[in-house]
């Protein structure tokens, strides 16, 4: 069956198809990807794992389906919340 395994940094996406076997784990498919050898920063044993846009709790036992789509999550460089306090601040003071 094919599934796609992407990550995404900052500045650049990266994706590859991989035709794998029925009964394929997330884990199994990110590491068939190469992306851990090729990203240093990428550790397939803590790095947050999801199938389309929704995090799996296990990827070790999460099974695949045609089709799906393995992402891997970086950690996010600023607080969405903060970032919404210091936005609205500024029009607050742009308003006065």
């Amino acid at each position: 069956m094919k599934v796609q395994v992407v990550y995404a940094k900052s500045d650049q996406q990266y994706s590859v198809d991989l035709d794998v076997p029925e009964g394929t784990t997330v884990y199994q498919a990110a590491d068939l990807s190469g992306f851990a050898a090729e990203f240093p920063e990428i550790d397939l044993a803590t790095t947050p794992m999801g199938v389309f846009g929704v995090r799996v709790k296990t990827a070790t036992t999460t099974i695949l389906h045609p089709g799906d789509r393995v992402e891997f999550y970086r950690s996010l460089i600023a607080d969405p919340k903060e970032s919404r306090r210091t936005r609205a601040q500024s029009q607050k003071l742009d308003r006065s």
